[in-house]
């Protein structure tokens, strides 16, 4: 009877979990220590069980990758990289996608997906402005590509390792790193000729209607203050001369009203007006008598010179602590050192002053400030630079040097010549001791909520087998999809995690579903190592929604809609579930 209330209070835990992880009002590692706190104090494990899956070794291996990405990143080997892809490859938009998509699901392969998705975004919006197509055209097939290289090797992803972590404390054999390359390599290949046949077609109406909409929805909207003696005062909004600077007015603000651009109205001394502009002019802006970017101004007044401060676009993040606040709310300038000169959201326009606009994943900001600022807000993650960087030759080559190293670790792990946890240690610590990251940079990298999320959901694996609570799960679903069969319920499986990835993260996704189908496997009699490559390969092709990190980074940027990741990433997703039903069966017998 004790065993049997175990496990409703564990299925109860369950439910209050994923609904905590789907709509993210707590953070995720709150929700996990939370989580242990409950199985604790309910006597359902112990404090040595419960945080048992802290010194888990997939933990330290984890951290250790995010250290040597970082490190890759900030050494400039990326950025190099990348501009080497850009100069070679050809102006067919198809050929275009195709190319850079092998280039880095290869790369996204052993490093993760965010970090490869957010050094290729700058590069790919320069290269796809140099040849006149819709930057939407190559940024969504650009993250689709960093998402399923991940399934490619162990390391490729986070929710890849830390399966591994989870059936090796149910006694089975850890995964190896190229044990189910093989299928991995089949749902890049696919994914990269799906994108190049109907993708980017789908896009490339994308990009039309963008452009059918004008520049209002291509560009930046930024806040400009006419000053004492400028030119603009009288002159009507629809032939003044913010037309001989390719800027579009959308509305301006005298006093505390709020006007519409209208054909007969005339500018007047402080007004501040709401246009649409290309970056570029938006920074001549800054040097043009008579107006000024509001933000420059309210500075200038403050006695601060900007001048020579360093200006670059950034994506916020989904871990942002600004989504949901206003940049007066929040208090940005005194938070992060910078100043915000303009915003740039998808296909959407700003509904009111910019200082008053709730910001979002995927906004785009054009930022001012002293270049260390962007550094290290950067590095707490809140926002992610798409500019590209600059970087001596000495820090490159010793970028390079760790590149090589870091190749020789994944050979050396994947042959049994040295444990993988001591292999990429070692490369992280020789990052730092190179120089290529601080310690302190190469600590801010690591995703420690993460971290804490698989450590917790380790735990709570423990608890779902202890308690009798997968079990119950197991059979329930099993009674309902076994008449069909094995594969049916196999099958079941794949689905459930290929939906749980939408709202949840990958790894959150797998780590709920994978004690229930390996017990559900074991009630069966069949393979549980099959269920378990089956749920982590579907928990890995996350495109069927904008919620995954990596398409965080590329809405705002490819003016998306969430409409369009649906009706792409949807195809994508049912090959690749397709791919994972028919090839999994086959190289792990699910008998």
């Amino acid at each position: 009877m004790v065993l049997f209330m175990e496990a409703w209070i564990v299925i109860a835990l369950l439910v209050v979990v994923v609904v905590a992880y789907a709509t993210e009002k707590i953070s995720v590692d709150l929700v996990a220590l939370s989580m242990l706190c409950v199985l604790v104090l309910t006597g359902i494990l112990s404090v040595d069980r419960a945080f048992a899956g802290f010194g888990d070794r997939v933990l330290i291996m984890l951290a250790a990758i995010f250290v040597i990405g970082a490190a890759l990143r900030e050494s400039g080997v990326l950025d190099a990289l990348c501009g080497l892809l850009a100069r070679r490859l050809g102006g067919q938009p198809v050929l275009l996608s195709a190319v850079l998509m092998g280039a880095v699901g290869l790369l996204s392969a052993f490093m993760n997906n965010t970090t490869i998705t957010a050094v290729f975004v700058g590069p790919v919006i320069g290269l796809a402005r140099r040849l006149k197509i819709s930057p939407s055209r190559l940024l969504m097939p650009l993250a689709f590509a960093s998402i399923l290289g991940g399934t490619c090797t162990l390391i490729g992803t986070s929710t890849n390792v830390a399966v591994s972590g989870v059936i090796k404390r149910m006694g089975m054999e850890p995964l190896r790193m190229f044990e189910f390359t093989s299928v991995g390599v089949v749902i890049l290949v696919a994914g990269i000729a799906y994108m190049a046949v109907f993708g980017t077609r789908l896009l490339s109406g994308r990009g039309r209607a963008a452009d059918a909409q004008g520049d209002t929805m291509r560009e930046y909207l930024a806040e400009v203050v006419v000053l004492s003696g400028s030119p603009l005062i009288g002159q009507e909004v629809f032939e003044s001369d913010f037309s001989a600077l390719e800027f579009q007015v959308i509305s301006l603000r005298r006093g505390e009203q709020l006007l519409p651009a209208g054909r007969h109205l005339r500018f007047e001394l402080g007004d501040v007006v709401l246009v649409a502009g290309k970056v570029e002019n938006l920074i001549k802006v800054k040097k043009i008598e008579g107006i000024d970017i509001l933000e420059d101004a309210h500075l200038r007044d403050s006695g601060i010179d900007m001048r020579e401060a360093l200006v670059a676009e950034v994506v916020l993040t989904q871990r942002s602590g600004l989504v949901g606040q206003s940049l007066k709310e929040s208090r940005f300038r005194q938070r992060s050192g910078l100043s915000v000169l303009a915003l740039m959201r998808g296909d959407r326009s700003l509904m009111r002053h910019m200082a008053d606009e709730k910001l979002q994943a995927g906004d785009v900001l054009l930022l001012q400030g002293p270049k260390e600022r962007f550094h290290d807000f950067e590095a707490s993650g809140e926002m992610v630079l798409i500019n590209q960087h600059q970087f001596n030759h000495e820090t490159q080559r010793r970028g390079f040097i760790l590149l090589a190293t870091f190749a020789a670790a994944v050979l050396a792990s994947s042959l049994g010549w040295v444990p993988d946890t001591i292999a990429f240690v070692l490369v992280a610590m020789l990052a730092v001791f190179m120089r290529c990251i601080s310690l302190e940079n190469a600590y801010q990298n690591i995703d420690w909520r993460l971290l804490i999320l698989i450590g917790g959901m380790l735990a709570f694996g423990e608890a779902m087998k202890s308690s009798g609570a997968a079990v119950m799960v197991a059979d329930a679903i099993t009674t309902l999809l076994q008449p069909w069969g094995v594969f049916a319920v196999f099958a079941g499986f794949c689905v459930l995690s290929i939906l749980l990835t939408q709202p949840m993260s990958n790894a959150a996704a797998a780590l709920v579903v994978l004690p229930i189908a390996m017990q559900a496997a074991a009630t069966m009699g069949a393979s549980a190592r099959s269920f378990a490559i089956g749920v982590m390969l579907s928990a890995s092709v996350s495109v069927l929604t904008p919620f995954e990190p990596s398409c965080i980074l590329v809405y705002g940027p490819g003016k998306y809609r969430f409409s369009d990741f649906l009706k792409v990433g949807g195809g994508l997703s049912l090959i690749a579930l397709a791919i994972i039903l028919i090839l999994v069966p086959i190289f792990w017998p699910l008998k």
